[in-house]
């Protein structure tokens, strides 16, 4: 009975696979950062944890708290504001705009620029009414939250494009900032 469900479900199984691989879908695997040692300065201790656990859970580099020990340091800063997206018609706000930031560089310590000054930039809508003003509070710190994590995932990707930490001036990864052009394909 086992034998017959198993071999029902195999045709399925092995196609499953066949098609995950065929539309390029890839595990992440381990990165291979050009440093091996990273300090991380100005962030609040949530966003260094979880930074801390994905460079070191994803590479065989280490999040370190000196920056004299450190191959690379990476300077962030993060804003957070709410404003006003919608009012009904007694100018009652019914849904607000959560607006994050994230602030970086990435220097080496004796302070020649592997990632120029950046920006990650991040929105959500969320709802709103005095009725449930405790749990809409809640909701806040959890979008927030979730914006946060987003952005250490962008970050992680941002940080692996840096090749070497001893860049020629053309090398330089240039700063990305929100709704900034493109640079122009190297020639």
């Amino acid at each position: 009975m086992i034998r017959r469900s198993f071999l029902r479900l195999f045709p399925l199984v092995a196609g499953s696979a066949l098609a995950l691989s065929a539309c390029g879908f890839q595990l992440r695997g381990e990165e291979n950062f050009a440093f091996k040692r990273l300090a991380v300065v100005g962030a609040p201790p949530p966003l260094v944890g979880r930074l801390s656990r994905m460079v070191e859970g994803g590479s065989d580099s280490v999040v370190v708290d000196s920056v004299a020990n450190a191959d690379a340091v990476l300077h962030i800063s993060e804003g957070r504001n709410v404003s006003t997206l919608t009012l009904n018609s007694f100018g009652s706000v019914v849904e607000y705009q959560v607006n994050y930031s994230l602030n970086y560089t990435l220097v080496r310590p004796d302070g020649a620029v592997l990632i120029q000054p950046s920006v990650i930039a991040l929105n959500r809508a969320m709802t709103y009414s005095d009725q449930f003003a405790n749990a809409k509070a809640q909701e806040l710190d959890l979008l927030i939250t979730d914006m946060q994590n987003d952005a250490v995932d962008q970050l992680m990707r941002r940080l692996a494009v840096v090749k070497t930490i001893n860049p020629t001036p053309d090398q330089v990864v240039p700063g990305v900032a929100p709704r900034a052009p493109l640079p122009p394909p190297p020639l």
